[in-house]
């Protein structure tokens, strides 16, 4: 694992702190990489949501289709 120095003003170190302390992150370090992770998922999804806003129309979603969605879900539990 890399290792990578941040410089933080008094007020976001003790924000930090704060956070590893009442959150149950055993260090500063996790807490970071969680917050990085977030990012990296945050970031996922709105790539994903700008393809799908780009692409072209399909069938209009409507109540047959939920319904179908659900008889589909019904049958792969069954």
């Amino acid at each position: 694992m890399s290792t990578m120095n941040i410089s933080l003003p008094d007020s976001l170190k003790a924000f930090v702190d704060e956070q590893v302390k009442q959150r149950g992150y055993g260090t500063s370090s996790e807490y970071v990489r969680e917050l990085i992770r977030k990012d990296q998922d945050r970031q996922h999804l709105r790539g994903l949501l700008l393809t799908g806003a780009g692409s072209a129309p399909t069938a209009p979603v409507d109540s047959d289709c939920f319904n179908a969605l659900r008889a589909r879900v019904r049958n792969v539990r069954g």
